[in-house]
């Protein structure tokens, strides 16, 4: 297996989002190109990245799986500036990873054994699908973690209101004019904790795509022309807002 990115630094940038979720992944490349599925130790959340073969410079792949520690691969990624090019290379039970940009660098990580059932995305019906700005949610949920650690998700006669509330309290309202809103009144509420780590993604995709129903896991989807990260989450039910 040999496959190269000429401008790795998204790359970097989703594997380093994946890595506050998750330690240890089973990357798999064949001729879609490369994927992963994992879900968080407690069993809260699930993330899904995709990178077709088109991403990339050079693509010599079957069918394999890499397993991987993401903190060690993140901190080699990171040593990939602006204009570098990524080329990753399977030998034997190593993975390669070669930097180039003035001058050649090579990494060599030992691939490990991840003895866990192969993972895919559930199949989930919702009532409302929200597509916004990206900063704009990144707004409203950084609002709401200032004032609670969990907030709701709600569409109220075709609004979308994102809201939290303790001692204090925290709402931000979008109508048709903001974003575009297909939903039925619904409301859900989730952790913030999670929803911060997966608005990292919103920081490099412009737009972000929300999937909820009532008391219902939250799906978020964020899609360029070559990459897809996708995140589910489970609600939070033990109180009401």
């Amino acid at each position: 297996m040999l496959i190269k990115l000429d401008t790795p630094q998204v790359f970097s940038r989703v594997i380093d989002i994946i890595s506050e979720l998750v330690l240890e992944v089973r990357i798999k490349v064949n001729d879609f190109g490369m994927s992963l599925v994992a879900m968080d130790p407690a069993n809260v959340a699930m993330v899904e990245f995709k990178l077709p073969r088109s991403a990339f410079s050079q693509f010599e792949a079957g069918q394999e799986i890499l397993g991987v520690n993401l903190d060690n691969l993140k901190r080699v990624l990171k040593r990939a500036g602006a204009g570098s090019s990524l080329i990753l290379e399977k030998r034997d039970n190593m993975l390669n990873v070669q930097i180039q940009d003035r001058i050649k660098r090579n990494f060599t990580m030992g691939l490990i054994d991840i003895d866990a059932e192969e993972k895919k995305m559930p199949d989930l019906e919702y009532v409302a699908r929200v597509e916004m700005n990206s900063i704009d949610l990144i707004n409203a949920i950084e609002d709401c973690s200032v004032v609670s650690d969990a907030c709701s998700f709600k569409i109220n006669e075709g609004k979308f209101i994102v809201e939290s509330k303790g001692l204090n309290s925290a709402m931000a309202e979008f109508s048709g004019d903001e974003a575009r809103i297909d939903a039925e009144n619904c409301k859900s509420r989730y952790s913030l904790e999670y929803l911060q780590k997966f608005i990292k993604s919103a920081k490099i995709i412009d737009k972000t795509i929300l999937k909820f129903s009532n008391d219902h896991p939250l799906r978020m989807e964020f899609r360029t022309d070559f990459i897809e990260l996708n995140f589910i989450l489970a609600p939070r039910v033990e109180t009401e807002d």
